[in-house]
């Protein structure tokens, strides 16, 4: 039989690898839906690439690559049988627990147990060998299958900068056991039991006790006794007193050695009388007065003590919280919600997926797809079946809630190279859904972008206060951000009342007094919004000097879906960042066609189109033509990045000197639009008339070259535009011979430039625009003219859903804590005429929408 197998085995031998280090093996996962070794049809990893399919998407994979040996997991949990007396005995498994996977936290450790099966299938037949099998496979097989089933989570340290510090589940949480000794932990006034100390304090999770942490070298710590009381009992979990909050808590392991997550924290503290959502922070977070009013907050938000009755189905499937993913998991909820992004996605799902790359992990739109189908297709909400809820029932272990889906794959992608996001800290939902919309952005090039219902124009107008002059700009947004005038509250005298009473509380130690939040009128933010504000450092171009200046903004174009931030959040005098803990009366219908803007009004005469003078350094003529003529100044670091991307050294030092030191990315662009010039062509030098080849050395005018018209008119502003210029509106997205017409148009001024582009889409008198790029650049072949010209006769600028300014509310995030740092966030969405509760996994009916204590809310423009 092992000569059978061998010789089977021949021929798939050169396509049979052994992970590596670095290499990252999915056996948790399918690239393209959210099937697991749990599924009924198990997860099949090929031997090659290490990418993990379920059973509907490993022949897509096979038929793509080739690849015919799989593993094939599947994983088993069962329910211990019970004894005479009642209690769990061991069963009899065939198999044995022997993945390296992450424990299912829905099955409590002690009532279930899991029986694990291995085989190597062989695609096209499905012929099957199960695992292990020693004696019978190649040396090389059997070493691989082993690393294969041992090999860590591809999520874990994968960055240096942001994985290492994710924190991951302890493998003692589901099986701790807790001792039935009786211990009550007080609310406060807690203390070392072995010395008395009052700070760094921490409580065994086993057994009570309660003890000093480790001593720091800056003298700050304590004495190390909850690590001797672990060496002494083997009691392996502690939580930090002081850090408890509703959302979570401080948990080390002593026996891991790191920082841990325990998912069943609020039980184990339970088991001390320790109730989180009754826990002040004390330790650089909440104050006493602070704690009741944020978990009154944390009440009313998440609807706690109400009934909600859950719901299953399409479009009802939660998301797991991978710890402190609340954030992505609201906004993405509400994402979906939209049609647009539902046709984008999950619309286009065979074909995305069809066309995805060889490592789909990687490719965006096939994780947005995934993700929405996992949302949309119900099939990972389902209801529990009638046997299941009798017999939940009869052990009153009702479980009212489904399993979830975990976006752990999307995260990583969507979050790679940003620190923030890619790390396990909590995130601001509002910046978050700005970063997704930019990676749209960058992937929906030739495709339908949904970003596009949340785009719109903001008209800006600027008036000099001296001259009353005018100056007219337009921008691309994609968030309306309004503010909170507190001193509009409609319930002032309320609130006195309260802060006196709160304060005669916290003096006298008594109860605080009933919340009282301040109720603000919505038509006061908007009036806010719309009040001018004082331009810092305005140069009017009519006195030809600074001077102050005003400026106002007004919808130059109304999207289709109008997102509203409430900027909650701010700094105290201390900057320490705080969040205003206020109630808005959030309208169902929603009307601002009064915010639509004019342009230029009868009677209003325009600011002159002059650009600011250069500023010359008041240094004698000598010393400045010496610094002219000395080396430019070149960020070598730029240069080494872009030299690592295997661009000529000379080519780097031009683009980041042409740039100017703007950083590699910049950079990189400029190369971008360069390279692709046949050799030999040559690029002017933007600072003189000379011609260079791409890879020859930088060669910089002398001062004698520039001329005796000086250095207030050299040939940067007579013919070519700053090739830095250049560079940043191209790395806008906008074509290259846009950009040089439009500073040209201006003078070469950035900014008047952009306002150009955004005020002339159509890119008028196109034959004239490619002439003068082919005349001025001398180096653009006919092909380059032609692509040119067809760029040039679509439409150009930003894309817009101009129409009626009237709105419905159809969702809201909502962020309960003290700062975007911490706490919590949810999200409702109006289905069907009803209002749905997504807090992570749970998705249930709402009684009470909490329409005032909303975050970032979603409007949909009413049909005309």
């Amino acid at each position: 039989m092992a000569a059978d197998l061998g010789e089977l085995l021949v021929p798939y031998m050169p396509t049979i690898r052994v992970p590596r280090t670095g290499d990252r093996v999915f056996k948790n996962e399918c690239a393209f839906s959210y099937d697991t070794p749990e599924s009924e049809g198990g997860l099949y990893v090929c031997m090659n690439t290490f990418l993990g399919f379920g059973r509907e998407h490993v022949e897509r994979h096979y038929r793509k690559t080739g690849q015919c040996v799989y593993m094939h997991l599947k994983r088993i949990i069962k329910e211990k049988a019970t004894g005479a007396a009642g209690g769990a005995v061991p069963m009899r498994r065939k198999g044995k627990m022997f993945f390296d996977l992450e424990p299912n936290f829905d099955f409590n450790g002690e009532d279930y147990e899991y029986e694990d099966e291995a085989k190597l299938v062989i695609f096209p037949d499905h012929f099957e060998i199960p695992l292990p099998n020693i004696e019978e496979l190649p040396a090389l097989v059997t070493i691989a299958c082993d690393e294969v089933l041992s090999a860590k989570s591809p999520y874990r340290r994968q960055d240096p900068d942001s994985w290492e510090e994710e924190i991951q589940v302890s493998k003692h949480a589901s099986s701790l056991k807790q001792l039935d000794n009786g211990v009550r932990i007080p609310p406060s006034g807690w203390k070392c039991s072995k010395c008395e100390l009052q700070e760094n304090l921490w409580l065994n999770l086993t057994d009570g006790s309660v003890l000093c942490g480790k001593w720091f070298f800056d003298g700050t710590g304590g004495n190390g006794h909850a690590l001797d009381h672990y060496r002494e009992t083997n009691y392996p979990l502690a939580v930090r007193l002081g850090s408890m909050t509703p959302d979570g808590a401080d948990v080390y392991s002593f026996q891991e050695e790191e920082a841990v997550i325990d998912p069943h924290l609020a039980e184990h503290l339970a088991h001390f009388g320790i109730d989180m959502l009754q826990m002040p922070k004390t330790e650089n977070g909440f104050t006493c007065s602070e704690f009741k009013s944020r978990t009154n907050e944390w009440e009313v938000i998440q609807e706690s003590g109400l009934k909600l009755k859950p719901v299953y189905g399409p479009g009802f499937t939660g998301i797991k919280n991978l710890g402190n993913s609340c954030y992505l998991t609201a906004t993405m909820q509400v994402l979906f919600h939209i049609p647009e992004f539902q046709r984008a996605y999950v619309g286009n799902l065979q074909r995305i997926f069809d066309y995805s790359p060889l490592d789909p992990t990687q490719d965006f739109n096939t994780q947005m797809a995934k993700l929405g189908h996992g949302l949309l297709s119900g099939q990972y909400s389902k209801p529990p079946v009638k046997s299941e809820l009798i017999e939940q029932v009869m052990k009153e272990e009702y479980k009212s809630f489904q399993n979830g889906i975990s976006p752990r794959m999307f995260k990583a992608l969507t979050s790679k190279g940003h620190s923030e996001f890619a790390s396990s800290r909590q995130q601001d939902a509002q910046e978050f859904f700005l970063h997704l919309i930019n990676q749209i952005e960058r992937n929906s090039e030739g495709t339908e972008n949904p970003s596009d219902v949340f785009r719109y124009l903001v008209e800006e107008r600027i008036q000099c206060c001296q001259s009353r002059k005018v100056r007219y700009t337009h921008s691309v947004d994609y968030l309306m951000q309004l503010p909170v005038p507190v001193e509009a509250a409609t319930n002032k005298e309320e609130l006195i009342m309260y802060e006196v009473k709160r304060r005669e509380a916290e003096v006298n130690k008594r109860m605080f007094p009933e919340v009282v939040r301040a109720r603000i009128p919505f038509s006061a933010c908007l009036q806010a919004w719309t009040e001018p504000e004082n331009v810092d450092d305005f140069w009017s171009s009519a006195l030809q000097a600074k001077s102050a200046g005003i400026k106002t903004s007004r919808f130059s174009s109304f999207p289709e879906y109008l997102v509203i931030q409430i900027k909650k959040f701010t700094f105290g005098l201390d900057w320490v960042p705080k969040k205003l803990d206020v109630s808005i009366d959030m309208p169902d219908l929603l009307d601002i066609t009064f915010l639509r803007a004019t342009g230029l009004q009868l009677g209003e005469e325009e600011l002159p189109d002059i650009a600011p003078p250069i500023v010359i350094p008041d240094e004698p003529k000598d010393h400045f033509m010496n610094h002219f003529m000395d080396s430019p100044e070149i960020d070598d670091s730029a240069v080494m990045q872009l030299a690592e991307m295997g661009f000529p050294l000379e080519a780097c030092r031009k683009a980041v000197y042409y740039t100017g030191n703007m950083g590699a990315e910049v950079a990189f662009n400029w190369i971008i639009a360069h390279m692709e010039e046949p050799e030999g062509n040559s690029i002017r030098n933007p600072r003189s008339n000379q011609q260079q080849d791409f890879a020859e050395p930088l060669v910089l005018s002398s001062f004698s070259e520039i001329g005796p018209s000086g250095f207030g008119t050299a040939p940067i502003l007579e013919n070519q535009p700053p090739e830095e210029s250049v560079a940043i509106l191209t790395s806008m997205g906008f074509p290259r011979n846009q950009a040089i017409r439009a500073l040209k148009e201006t003078n070469n001024n950035l900014e008047r430039a952009l306002d150009w582009i955004f005020t002339n889409p159509n890119g008028e008198e196109e034959s004239e625009a490619a002439s003068d790029i082919a005349e001025n650049e001398g180096n653009t072949n006919s092909n380059d003219v032609l692509t040119s010209n067809v760029a040039d006769s679509e439409p150009t600028g930003p894309r817009v859903r101009d129409g009626p300014g009237k709105y419905e509310l159809i969702a809201f995030i909502s962020h309960m804590g003290t700062s975007t740092m911490c706490g919590h966030y949810v999200c409702h969405i109006k289905k069907e005429g009803r209002w749905v509760l997504y807090n992570d996994h749970k998705v249930s009916l709402s009684e009470r929408p909490p329409k005032d204590l909303g975050y970032i809310y979603f409007y949909q423009r009413i049909s005309s």
